[in-house]
């Protein structure tokens, strides 16, 4: 007993520690406003999908965190723009949770815990993290991060359309949302040249492996390229890389990590990837370690290479915890945190 009590009281002081970290995330105010459409329930998500299904809606479940700047623009900014919010209205009941908080909520299979401990079950590691129901209670649909507002706007069309019978999540973002953007995909110095064979690349060298999975005519994937890739911080840690553009529409040959040879666009399906562009990250024999597949700012695009460049995700298994913990080093040293810039 006396050394589970102490295990407990080590636990407690690792989460106090985290959300001492959370809080400084960023200045001043933290506190995130949730729109006032969102609603107050006993976090039972059994009896919110059942309740949800009576008025004939579906569940929607938001992560969060005070200090987040994506989860300020998606409260705060694309959910009250009177079109997006009038439809998540009328066809979600939207439930709003605290990555680092303490209520208790009821998972869909019956096992209670706090609101921390079912994102570390569900392994939430961006916020804002939203994750849709069906009737069912299963999830159907779930945004790992910021989706800008017509991305979003085409995701809650699909769940309330009843779309996930008839096609994937990544298939209908990828017809129903198109950007003005540049019709090629946009050229690196450091991208390594096809044809890819990622299984004997990640054998013959000890860098781990950055996909970059892209589509023409992508706006975010230009701004990737024509700001976050060209930040001095972010070179610098692409060089302990070795980096692969896909097209994920294009039929290009290539074999891929396990040695399945196969093309882009079936190996990228496969990935389940709704968002372009998405990072995904290999390491050796590890396979797949980490992905990106949301809309990411310079700062959060650099802890993420470091994330895995650095072997951190073999110590540390929650993003966010290195994240914050990496903030409040860089302004130790003196350095500017600037979360969105």
């Amino acid at each position: 007993m006396l050394l589970h009590a102490v295990g407990r009281a080590f636990v407690a002081a690792l989460l106090a520690l985290s959300a001492a970290l959370a809080a400084a995330q960023a200045p001043s105010p933290h506190e995130i406003r949730i729109p006032p459409w969102f609603v107050e329930t006993l976090l039972d998500f059994r009896e919110d999908v059942a309740d949800a299904a009576k008025e004939k809606k579906r569940l929607l479940v938001y992560f969060g965190q005070d200090g987040c700047p994506y989860c300020k623009q998606l409260m705060e900014t694309t959910f009250v723009e009177t079109r997006i919010a009038d439809k998540a209205r009328k066809n979600f009941v939207a439930v709003a949770l605290n990555l680092w908080g303490d209520r208790e909520v009821t998972w869909i299979d019956g096992k209670r815990m706090s609101e921390k401990e079912l994102g570390r079950l569900l392994k939430v590691q961006f916020t804002p993290t939203v994750l849709m129901f069906d009737e069912k209670a299963q999830v159907i649909a779930r945004l790992n991060g910021y989706y800008p507002a017509n991305r979003l706007e085409a995701a809650l069309d699909y769940v309330a359309a009843r779309l996930e019978t008839k096609l994937t999540l990544a298939e209908h973002l990828n017809t129903a949302t198109k950007d003005a953007a540049s019709p090629t995909l946009n050229a690196q110095p450091f991208l390594l040249p096809p044809p890819h064979d990622l299984a004997a690349l990640l054998k013959r060298s000890d860098k781990p492996l950055l996909v970059l999975v892209e589509r023409k005519a992508c706006a975010s994937c230009d701004e990737l390229h024509r700001e976050g890739l060209r930040r001095p911080e972010v070179a610098a840690l692409l060089k302990r890389f070795n980096v692969v553009q896909l097209d994920a529409a294009a039929a290009t040959p290539l074999v891929a990590p396990d040695g399945a040879r196969t093309d882009a666009r079936t190996w990228t399906r496969q990935l389940a990837l709704p968002y372009a562009p998405s990072l995904v990250f290999f390491d050796g024999s590890r396979g797949e370690v980490f992905r990106v597949e949301a809309y990411t700012r310079p700062f959060h695009l650099a802890a993420a290479l470091d994330y895995v460049a650095s072997r951190a995700y073999r110590e540390q298994p929650s993003f966010q915890r290195f994240i914050q913990a990496r903030a409040e080093h860089m302004r130790e040293r003196g350095q500017a945190v600037e979360l969105w810039k």
